[in-house]
């Protein structure tokens, strides 16, 4: 018996290639772009011209931020192997965690613990107000800190938050996880006793769930807008390479210590 390989994927012919059960030439090339494609592929349902754009508008805010860790990793990288910019490209693929570009996941998770932990959801401001206020109370007293609150550079405000709130609105797409983050935005204070901006990759997370992706999907997403960011980087250290000035500048101002003693010493 023939093994079979089920997907809702790919398949070609010598003759045809058919992606998501349509004709790849004749359905898709020139008339689905790509974002609007990459949604669909995960999602197994064709976004609509709304969810596309905000889709879309979020991809844009997560492809580059200048000179991160993940982009000196890839120009680094092209610099020691200029053979292999799949490497390069890698390399900075692989920075994204924790720290750089996982707020955008790790942000969608936990709203969406939030929201799916409720009986039922607000439908005003005062409402969502309680549900962060309680949710922001719970994660201080476990010892944990707020997905997606504070940002290493904007300290007052993260310029692409209100933008992304106002395409969700203008689009009918202002669902429950951005309308938790909103609120989380307005109540943290009472809780931390300080005021922390909503990180734009926060939001970017938050309008992901909200178009009804898998949060355990939100990380690729946002891989896949720095891949685009760093395909750009990579050609800058083609044009204009920094990449050996950055290697140089910290070999030669290496600074020798000893190492620190030991208990057995």
């Amino acid at each position: 018996m023939t093994p079979e390989f089920p997907t809702s994927l790919g398949t070609s012919t010598a003759d045809e290639i058919r992606l998501l059960g349509q004709d790849l030439t004749a359905d898709l090339m020139g008339e689905v772009g790509f974002g609007e494609l990459a949604f669909w592929l995960v999602a197994m349902r064709r976004p609509t011209p709304s969810e596309t754009r905000l889709f879309e508008a979020v991809l844009v805010a997560l492809a580059d931020h200048g000179f991160t860790p993940t982009a000196i990793a890839a120009r680094l990288t092209y610099l020691s192997a200029p053979d292999s910019l799949q490497g390069a490209l890698a390399a900075g693929l692989l920075g994204g965690g924790s720290r750089f570009l996982g707020v955008t996941e790790d942000c969608g998770s936990y709203l969406h613990d939030v929201v799916e932990g409720t009986d039922e959801l607000p439908t005003d401001d005062d409402g969502y107000d309680a549900l962060a206020l309680a949710a922001v109370r719970r994660t201080k007293e476990a010892g944990r800190y707020v997905p997606g609150l504070g940002h290493p550079v904007h300290k007052e405000r993260d310029p692409r938050t209100p933008v992304l709130m106002r395409i969700a609105h203008e689009e009918g797409l202002l669902g429950p996880h951005l309308r938790l983050f909103a609120a989380i935005g307005r109540v943290h204070p009472e809780v931390l006793g300080r005021s922390l901006p909503l990180n734009g990759a926060g939001v970017c997370g938050a309008a992901l769930a909200d178009l009804g992706l898998p949060v355990e999907m939100l990380r690729g997403f946002a891989l896949l807008a720095r891949a685009a960011g760093l395909l750009g980087q990579i050609a800058e250290e083609q044009r204009r390479p920094i990449g050996m000035d950055a290697y140089l500048t910290v070999d030669r101002n290496a600074v020798y210590v000893d190492p620190a003693p030991t208990e057995e010493d």
